[in-house]
């Protein structure tokens, strides 16, 4: 696999059998993870899988809220 640029990273990583995933040590570097922090799983049909890292609780809520509104129309409601 070619090198990312600065700032990048991107590698395959298997799903294991519990339904765990390890971080590679390059990306847990790159953003500062540590055994033991806590990471959110942002998860679409349509967009996808997303792991912030250092996502404050509020930060969190309004990411939660947009996600319901584009799923369910603005008021949350299917």
């Amino acid at each position: 696999m070619s090198k990312a640029p600065e700032g990048k990273f991107i590698a395959p990583v298997k799903v294991g059998p519990k339904g765990q995933i390890v971080i590679p040590k390059e990306a847990r570097d790159m953003f500062g993870i540590e055994s033991g922090d806590t990471i959110y799983l942002l998860a679409d049909i349509n967009r996808g899988i997303a792991l912030p890292v250092h996502l404050g609780n509020e930060a969190f809520k309004k990411i939660y809220e947009s996600l319901q509104a584009d799923s369910f129309g603005s008021d949350g409601e299917e």
